[in-house]
């Protein structure tokens, strides 16, 4: 077939201005794998935080940019990956399931169900690390959320937005706390995330079964990456936690309240991974920037202005008191106060062993009711002058008779804020309680006496005086008038409590 000099030209000039008809894929090859990790050469444009695929089937994440190869974290330990296999980018990061389905579940860091429960029926992903809401977007801290236990709610109280630190030596009751305040917003419509970083499979089946047995498990979302998980997972987990959390705060202006448990194993796990990747170690041989690593996390706690709220109750774990290591120390920097549980005060017999010198809340009295506050001035301050009292006193010093009173009292208030694990109490209960102690119901009784009498005495208020006990739970105070009641009703049931006693 005949075909001119001009029709060539054009077919040239045709196929040279045609665009590709697709994007090629950057291809990279492994250079060395072990430990979870892998050297990759050839992901020239490659960013921190992408997701790569290799051939083999297994993904990883790039955590570590240098000038001939990236650092690769694999993210499945069971998908073998050979030296020379190729990787290419598939221009994303990772992606955690979300949705509310995930309540009632426990997934992995990577996603994937661990209850045995099936599919978790998320069709919905969302990249693990956002963009924190800035201070115009954020709202003051100034709804209470109840923890039913009274050492707290009246000493060192947690507002709905707050980041409160719970810290203190192994074995002194941090995830009790934290799993008697998931315990306590049944029915309170805060919805629960835990994350369980660097704990014993054992341990976390026995907290699912005690969630699912209060019928807490329903409104309560569980992320766990074990201690035999790799420590990407246990680096993973606390921000896949926190975009459930975003997600589930997103429907309608929801409350959350997530429990971090605990912050200690996350450092280390990264500890872990940045001594892999050949990252100089710093003090206690963690690198400079572990603190963004937990302050970019606790940023996205807080209370929005377009409605809802994330609690966050990170734990740290500590040894032998030592709140000055470097972790416990950032984590106090970062958050808005910090439960501090203390060894001595647990073995002594203390539940919660809440350590009142130690202890603080930022937020302070605008994260509680006024019911409770009003009966919980000058308590911090008696509780201090008993512990100076006595220790005092242990050197056989007689103490005179204003000292001996202040001993007394204190050692009835201590009893008062003893509480048994899973028992909570709402915060009408906590203010009858307080009640009594701040007016002086509780001085004439035994000190073992004293916590059965609070008790008694607030239940006989809920079903004696029902008009009273409802009025305080609707307006959130007590008034004068209601006050005088009270008075008149404390003495009628003295009378009773002291007859059954008598007889």
């Amino acid at each position: 077939m005949d075909i001119k000099a001009t029709d060539l030209i054009s077919l040239f000039e045709q196929s040279l201005s045609d665009q590709p008809q697709r994007d090629f894929d950057e291809i990279g090859v492994v250079l060395q794998v072990g430990d979870g990790i892998c050297a990759i050469h050839g992901l020239k444009n490659a960013v921190y935080g992408e997701l790569v695929e290799f051939e083999g089937g297994n993904r990883g994440i790039v955590l570590n940019l240098e000038p001939d190869y990236v650092s690769v974290f694999l993210l499945y330990a069971h998908v073998p990956v050979a030296e020379l296999e190729t990787v290419k980018r598939i221009d994303g990061v990772f992606k955690t399931p979300v949705g509310m389905s995930l309540l009632g579940r426990v997934i992995s860091a990577i996603g994937e169900p661990l209850d045995g429960l099936g599919d978790l029926g998320c069709d919905q992903l969302e990249p693990v690390e956002a963009e924190i809401p800035g201070i115009i977007e954020r709202a003051p801290v100034d709804e209470p959320l109840q923890t039913g236990i009274l050492a707290v709610d009246a000493l060192v109280p947690i507002g709905r937005g707050q980041r409160e630190l719970i810290i203190g030596n192994r074995g002194t009751g941090k995830t009790a706390l934290a799993i008697d305040t998931i315990l306590n917003q049944k029915g309170k419509d805060v919805y629960c995330v835990y994350v369980s970083v660097g704990q014993r499979q054992a341990n976390l089946a026995r907290i699912v079964g005690l969630l699912e047995q209060n019928g807490a498990l329903a409104y309560t979302a569980i992320v766990s990456a074990d201690s035999s998980e790799s420590a990407l997972s246990r680096y993973l987990a606390p921000y896949v936690g926190s975009t459930v959390a975003e997600h589930i705060r997103a429907q309608g202006g929801q409350d959350v309240l997530i429990v971090y448990d605990d912050l200690s194993n996350h450092a280390v796990a990264y500890r872990e991974m940045s001594l892999l990747m050949r990252r100089a170690p710093g003090r206690e041989a963690y690198p400079g920037d572990v603190f963004y690593l937990h302050s970019r996390l606790l940023e996205r706690a807080g209370k929005l202005e377009s409605g809802g709220s994330i609690t966050a109750l990170p734990i740290v774990q500590i040894q032998s008191d030592d709140i000055t290591a470097y972790i416990p120390t950032n984590l106090i920097s970062i958050t808005d106060g910090q439960i501090f549980l203390d060894t001595k005060l647990f073995n002594n017999g203390m539940r919660p062993a809440l350590n009142i010198e130690l202890s603080v809340s930022r937020v302070g009295g605008d994260a509680q009711t006024d019911a409770v506050k009003s009966m919980t001035k000058a308590l911090k301050l008696e509780l201090a002058q008993y512990r100076a009292l006595l220790d005092f006193s242990q050197f056989g010093t007689e103490l005179d008779a204003v000292s001996q009173r202040y001993l007394a009292r204190g050692a009835r208030a201590v009893e008062l804020l003893k509480q048994a694990q899973y028992v909570t109490y709402s915060f009408i209960d906590q203010a009858l309680i307080l009640f009594l102690l701040k007016n002086d119901y509780l001085d004439k009784l035994e000190a073992t006496q004293v916590k059965e009498f609070a008790i008694k005495f607030a239940n006989y208020v809920e079903s004696v005086y029902q008009d009273l006990y409802e009025d305080i739970k609707q307006s959130q105070s007590i008034s004068e008038a209601t006050l005088k009641q009270l008075h008149s009703i404390a003495k009628e049931f003295t009378l009773l409590f002291s007859s059954k006693q008598a007889k």
